[in-house]
């Protein structure tokens, strides 16, 4: 079987179609990887492995904080130490207050499920976190640090809301915010552009939310499509907050190694400290991914895509207005001093000519009407999430505790680790 098409060099084979769909499958799955699992993957890939871009960047793979990093294991947390949820704590939560009802997202350390809980009838958003997993990657500090970005953004309408949070012996729950308009990247992914009235609608509520963080002194650093949900009116809500950086001050730097590849800024790869204008390259990665359908710089070559980020020029196609074009110049600038918003941060975005028929306001109030609606019926439908997702079964563990008897070691070191991050109810109250 052979297909006959103008734009391919010479004959697109039955074979090849395949390698096609093979490598686009491979895409979507690594986009749902975090930057650590990926690194992993392809630390085993010997061709990938000889870019000299490629090895220096191994060298830094784990996201740790360089003041940190420490030779010597570290001793278990003293109480002084240990992760504490504060506010968001509910003493009196547990599993079995809730119906687990579909699992709508995955991650690094556990599963999002969709819940209601039993005596408010409410839907809710259940992140369930392993403890054990946070504690073999060390990722106690990035746990923390999405609790309190939680806490910090509520008030906030296009940042997701953390209602309250509990832990068992070896989970850890956040209530969140129900959102079912679907991910932006899946989205992208049925239609695989949009048109640039919609895609400024979104980079201007996207915008907004990064400004918010900034004021607060928190640099995001993780923004791409996957974290970027639709609510049931088409709203933009940021989610998962992991990798969010607290205390950066206007002029501050960090310099962790953290984020996505395709949305890694040079400064990032260079292993040079960055600040928060690393958000707003973000901004312009996803502008440009939701104007031509792929990140600006992309490769399935890792090596050939991490050169690509500090090296080649940003290439333009003609299809977009010049205010689309100079937004994107500036906020994909590879000199960060230079970069649209390195000078007085969210207002040299907001101000941007391309946000011109943009009240902000209005945006912020809700008062505009969304481009697109995603015209869900109910907390039930479903039909926005990926099946990837939904058609697995909701794990037996996911509502209970286990028995305090039949601990194992492991679960009695988490257990442990996290006993200051909040009430945990007596295991035997669920069996």
């Amino acid at each position: 079987m052979t297909v006959k098409t103008e734009a391919a060099r010479g004959t697109l084979t039955y074979s090849r179609m395949r390698g096609m769909v093979a490598i686009l499958i491979a895409f979507m799955k690594q986009r749902r990887m975090g930057l650590n699992d990926f690194i992993q993957k392809i630390a085993n890939n010997s061709y990938a492995c000889k870019h000299p871009e490629v090895q220096s960047i191994l060298k830094i793979s784990q996201p740790q904080e360089p003041e940190l990093m420490n030779a010597n294991p570290s001793p278990p947390p003293s109480p002084s130490q240990q992760i504490n949820l504060g506010p968001s704590s509910n003493p009196h939560a547990k599993p079995s207050d809730f119906h687990f009802l579909k699992v709508i997202g995955k991650g690094s350390f556990g599963k999002v499920l969709l819940a209601r809980h039993k005596a408010e009838e409410a839907f809710y958003a259940v992140k369930v976190l392993q403890k054990k997993a946070i504690l073999k990657k060390k990722e106690e500090k990035h746990i923390m640090s999405e609790r309190n970005v939680l806490l910090k953004n509520v008030k906030h309408p296009f940042l997701v809301g953390l209602h309250f949070s509990f832990q068992t012996a070896d989970k850890l729950y956040f209530v969140l915010d129900y959102i079912n308009g679907g991910e932006l990247f899946y989205h992208l992914q049925r239609e695989r552009c949009f048109l640039e009235p919609r895609a400024r609608f979104y980079a201007a509520e996207i915008a907004s939310a990064l400004g918010y963080l900034h004021s607060l002194n928190i640099v995001y650093r993780d923004l791409k499509p996957e974290n970027i949900l639709l609510d049931s009116q088409g709203h933009i809500v940021l989610t998962d907050f992991g990798l969010c950086k607290e205390n950066i001050e206007q002029n501050g730097t960090t310099s962790t190694f953290c984020g996505t590849p395709e949305y890694l800024a040079p400064e990032v790869l260079h292993k040079q400290p960055y600040d928060r204008t690393v958000d707003w390259w973000c901004l312009g990665a996803v502008l440009y991914e939701m104007l031509y359908g792929l990140p600006p710089f992309y490769s399935r070559n890792t090596a050939e895509m991490y050169d690509n980020i500090l090296n080649k020029p940003l290439q333009l196609k003609p299809n977009i207005t010049n205010s689309a074009r100079h937004l994107l110049e500036g906020l994909l600038q590879k000199d960060r001093t230079k970069r649209l918003g390195a000078k007085d941060d969210f207002m040299e975005i907001k101000n941007h000519v391309f946000f011109s028929v943009i009240n902000w306001d209005d945006l912020i109030n809700k008062k505009i009407t969304p481009p697109f609606n995603p015209n869900v019926s109910g907390p039930s439908d479903l039909r926005h999430f990926d099946p990837e997702f939904t058609e697995e079964p909701v794990p037996n563990s996911i509502g209970r505790s286990p028995d305090s008897i039949l601990l194992t070691a492991s679960v009695k070191e988490a257990a442990e680790a996290f006993l200051g991050f909040s009430y945990a109810p007596p295991v035997d109250s669920f069996l």
